[in-house]
Formats: structure tokens, sequence, C-alpha cells
């Protein structure tokens, strides 16, 4: 299995692009790129059995109505104009909520904060490989899924916060010394300095191993009732196993064995231990 992990920005110089292999016993991370650009995105999501993109699928429902309303004239005022409670119902999907109650960390809006150019960025990618005949399910059962590094580190057990920036490379190299700790049949190889060097890098690889979990069952899918919302807006997959479960065989949903995409758990609230 090939699987790829995109730490996405708006422009491609913050860009960063993992390829893991896998095999029985381990993963080798064989392809590492720094300021990719739109051809390596699409080759990422084209050859990857399952390429996680750490970036929003889609805007929440009721922002997207709000703003075709607004947009034609026919919104209707809200009884409290600053509406705190109001604001956050346009500014958070469903994944976002799920995620925060499951991770306790504070999630960007895609609606609000500057993330937003990055989605943007994302759903040209996504359409450019709908028309290039690759399956897109925002859900995560296609091709692509949707991913939060640190909410995946977290869920590990691993550092996930204060290690972004130059001014954070000790933090940086402490995540990755605690990262092939966990996992020491992951082989970084020569790429093991650019990650050291690179908060993107590392995201991206992060990206790649939650992109794995994904396709062999141990990530959050959503239950049926958060489907709807899930299929335009997007679905975050977190690991609900520990790290050293990603090289063990894998069940698919049919309950034979494989290593491709079926078996996603639902997002019921399963965390994973640490490793």
């Amino acid at each position: 299995m090939l699987t790829a992990g995109i730490d996405l920005a708006a422009e491609d110089t913050n860009t960063a692009v993992a390829w893991i292999r896998w095999t029985p016993t381990g993963a080798v991370l064989e392809e590492l790129v720094i300021g990719a650009g739109d051809d390596e995105l699409l080759r990422a999501a084209s050859s990857a059995d399952k390429a996680g993109i750490d970036c929003p699928l889609g805007w929440p429902e009721p922002f997207v109505e709000f703003i075709l309303a607004h947009h034609r004239g026919e919104l209707a005022a809200p009884t409290d104009l600053i509406g705190r409670d109001w604001r956050r119902t346009l500014a958070w999907r469903r994944t976002d909520v799920v995620t925060h109650a499951l991770i306790r960390r504070p999630l960007l809006s895609v609606a609000a904060d500057r993330i937003a150019h990055t989605a943007m960025r994302c759903a040209a990618l996504l359409a450019r490989l709908a028309e290039e005949g690759q399956p897109v399910d925002r859900c995560g059962g296609g091709t692509v899924v949707e991913v939060y590094p640190a909410a995946s580190l977290k869920q590990w057990g691993l550092p996930h916060q204060g290690y972004k920036g130059r001014q954070n490379s000790g933090a940086l190299n402490d995540l990755v010394d605690r990262l092939t700790a966990a996992a020491p049949w992951l082989q970084l190889g020569d790429f093991e300095p650019v990650c050291r060097d690179s908060d993107h890098a590392t995201d991206a690889v992060v990206a790649a191993l939650t992109a794995r979990a994904a396709a062999v069952g141990r990530a959050t899918r959503p239950s049926p009732d958060d489907q709807g919302a899930a299929a335009t807006e997007g679905w975050i997959a977190l690991p609900t196993t520990p790290l050293t479960s990603l090289t063990t065989s894998a069940r698919r949903a049919d309950g034979r064995p494989g290593e491709d995409r079926g078996g996603e758990v639902q997002a019921s609230g399963a965390t994973a231990g640490s490793s």
C-alpha cells in the first residue's frame, strides 16, 4: 500500500507532500516534497491508495446557506445582531464539533479564519481530481480523506502543539524523536533531517500515517446521522487505535483480511491509546 500526506497551504512555499510505502512489517518514507505545486498534489492524490489532506474539504452548510441568502437579499435578520451563539452555528462544521469533543482542542473555522484561503485551493484540487475520474468522497470513503495532524498526534499520545515555526525547532526535534521511538518500523531515511527542519514536512508525514489509519479501518468515520453533513462539509479522520497498530493486519468491513479501504469505524467517541 502507498499512502500520501498533504500538508496543504494556500501557496506552494508552505505546502508539503509525503509518500509512505507500507509492507507487512513496516513503512518507508519514499518521497518528501516541500514547496509542492499543483502537479505534486495531483500526483499524490492520484498515485496513492489513500491520501490524507490537512485542510477542510468543505464549508459548514449553515454558512453556505447564510452567504447565499445574503447574496440574494433574502437573509432573515437574527433577533440578536451581535449573536455569538448564532455566529458559532455558521462558523463550525459538524466534524469540527465532533472532533473538538473528542480531542478537547480548538479547531480553526474554515468560514471565519484564514484557513479559508487554503480550503479554496483544496476545493479546486478536488474538482481537478473529479474531472480526471478520481473518486472524491468528502466523507473519506474515496481516495482522499481529511486529516488533522495535531489531532492525530494527540490521539497517539505524542506532542501535538508548540512545534511549529523556526522559534520552536527544539520542540519539533523532540516530536520527531518521540515519533520515531513510538514507530521504530517507520524509516524516514534521508528525509529525517528535513522533518527535523520543517514542521510542514513532519505534518505531511503524520498526514500520510493518518491516511493509513483511515485505509485499514482504524480511524473515525461519520455516523449515519452525520453522513449528510459530511458529504458536503467534509469529515476529519481521527485515529482510533495506537500508532503501532498501523503495521498489523487489518480486516475489511466484510470481515475478510485486507489493507485497502474498508472497515473505518464511525465517530462514536472512541479514542486511541498512546503508543
